[in-house]
């Protein structure tokens, strides 16, 4: 891959095409690789182009961002808004994110798939939106939790995977979507969680984003 962009780089194109530049590396020298080539985009003086299935190359590397699904655009803005802001479940869920369809109430979300968000800020009642949780807004309990939380459903551990130095957990309800919490691994051993294990999530309201579609 190196050798293949200083090749691409030496002829000083106006246009550079870069299909998966940064596909089949390990994580290690993806992270080498990918801080070289955006060093040599940023005095780039021509047009770039990156095709990636990986969010992360996408918005580290990019100064705008067109998501595309199935040939349709779903989203073009900056980096910084496709992140704080996706427009559509798929491209919240291909940054990470929980993310939920539904129609704005007073206080929050009813969701398409059923049950209901309580939300901080949500757009006028009757507008279709989109619903946005971080993984690591998500609190797991094995009981049901008191205090603050206005979003709490029961539910059972599906799924465990390792994310870095944190632990991803699928979370499925009969009661609310599906979603993922991300903890640290201390707090899976305290939780004795696995799968099958039965939890508590909980979501305060001022942690759901209400994205007007």
């Amino acid at each position: 891959q190196r050798v293949a962009l200083a090749r691409a780089l030496a002829a000083r194109p106006r246009l550079l095409v870069l299909d998966e530049p940064l596909a089949a590396l390990d994580q290690t020298t993806r992270a080498h690789v990918r801080h070289t080539l955006r060093t040599h985009l940023a005095g780039f003086g021509g047009v770039c182009l990156i095709v990636t299935h990986d969010p992360v190359e996408a918005v580290s590397l990019a100064q705008r961002v067109l998501v595309l699904d199935e040939g349709r655009a779903l989203q073009d803005d900056s980096p910084t808004e496709v992140t704080r802001h996706p427009r559509s479940p798929w491209v919240a869920r291909m940054l990470g994110r929980n993310a939920w369809p539904g129609t704005a109430t007073p206080e929050g979300l009813a969701l398409d798939g059923g049950g209901t968000l309580v939300a901080a800020e949500p757009p006028p009642a009757g507008t279709p939106a989109l619903a946005i949780v971080a993984p690591e807004a998500v609190s797991l309990h094995r009981e049901r939790p008191g205090g603050s939380p206005r979003n709490v459903w029961p539910g059972t551990v599906r799924e465990i995977t390792t994310s870095g130095s944190r632990l991803r957990v699928l979370v499925a309800s009969d009661l609310a979507p599906d979603l993922v919490a991300e903890i640290t691994p201390q707090a899976a051993a305290e939780l004795g969680l696995a799968d099958g294990v039965s939890v508590w999530t909980s979501v305060k309201a001022t942690e759901a984003t209400i994205v007007p579609l």
